[in-house]
């Protein structure tokens, strides 16, 4: 151990998605970062080629960055969003806005990625209910894919290793879409693969199997992260979009990896010509400087949920730090 990893106990912590004890017994530590680079506690210099968990989309300890949160961080360390704001989240909103794909004008922030996508299904069951269309309570997700790790976003992923602990406890009205990735076809693609429009075909299986009306949403990642950035093959988004506006079923884009520039637009849903109904980002949104999450969705859907309580609370969900200052600053 160097002297930093000596003089640091290591006992109290249960670090996540780690094998805790391996670690334990031989420890790695990062005491600073910079630009793109991390600084290891024996004095190493590490390029941080992920981008730290794919979230310092702008690099380490941007002075801009730092400027802000200080100057939000001494003037309003804290402000509820419940039944009152402050002006940093609405300009985030307005900003965030501008930079989404046409029609998605309402946005609502929560404190990470996983809450970001609860509050996506959250919302379209609310959005079907308030269009008297309550038996809409199937998801589909897609094998593979990785949606945070809430309750909604493990039974709605396809990830094995995320779920088969809870497998007991996970949304009971779920299904899953085959993933895209086939050795046979499409091992290896420079850029999107030609092979694999048709797997988006599966969703009328789902339909002739649990009925259109029942069908909350579906729900992707434009391009699979976590499962081994999965592009996806030519045409394909733009059939389940087909299929999802035939049949009446939202759209849901998980965009918390893809968000902010990485794959050559603003969002992956401009970047592949199709626009989803809602749309989760985090990550990048904050430069993962200060923990952040967002559900963008079509105004069509906020005016239908807002506009279905005649008074009072319109949607009884939110998180206390959504919109935190020092985030939306």
């Amino acid at each position: 151990m160097t002297g930093a990893t000596s003089a640091t106990s290591l006992d109290a912590l249960w670090m996540p998605f780690t094998a805790n004890k391996a670690f334990k017994s031989r420890p790695r530590l990062l005491v600073s970062a910079k630009d793109m680079h991390y600084r290891s506690d024996d004095g190493r210099t590490i390029l941080d080629g992920t981008a730290g968990l794919w979230c310092v989309n702008a690099g380490h300890c941007r002075q801009p960055i730092l400027d802000a949160m200080m100057q939000a961080a001494s003037t309003l360390d804290f402000a509820p969003s419940f039944q009152m704001g402050h002006p940093l989240m609405f300009q985030l909103a307005d900003r965030l806005a501008a930079l989404l794909p046409e029609g998605m004008d309402s946005v609502f922030f929560s404190g990470s990625g996983s809450e970001a996508m609860d509050s996506a299904l959250k919302i379209a069951l609310a959005y079907h209910l308030a269009r008297g269309e309550s038996e809409r309570c199937f998801f589909v997700g897609r094998q593979r894919g990785y949606h945070g790790v809430g309750f909604g976003g493990i039974s709605v992923g396809g990830i094995e290793n995320n779920r088969k602990t809870f497998t007991t406890q996970l949304l009971p009205h779920i299904d899953h879409l085959p993933h895209t990735h086939d050795l046979a076809h499409n091992a290896f693609s420079k850029g999107q693969p030609q092979w694999g429009a048709h797997l988006a075909d599966a969703l009328e299986d789902m339909v002739a199997k649990h009925g259109a009306e029942r069908i909350a949403a579906v729900i992707v990642e434009p391009v699979a992260g976590s499962t081994g950035v999965l592009v996806p093959p030519v045409g394909y988004l733009q059939r389940l979009r087909e299929l999802c506006t035939k049949h009446g079923i939202l759209l849901i884009f998980d965009e918390v990896i893809t968000g902010f520039g990485r794959v050559g637009a603003p969002f992956a849903a401009q970047a592949f010509g199709v626009t989803p109904d809602i749309l989760t980002v985090a990550k990048g949104l904050t430069n993962a400087a200060v923990p952040m999450g967002a559900t963008a969705v079509k105004t069509s859907i906020y005016d239908t949920v807002v506009n279905a309580t005649e008074r009072g609370i319109e949607f009884f969900h939110g998180y206390t730090y959504s919109g935190h200052p020092l985030a939306a600053a």
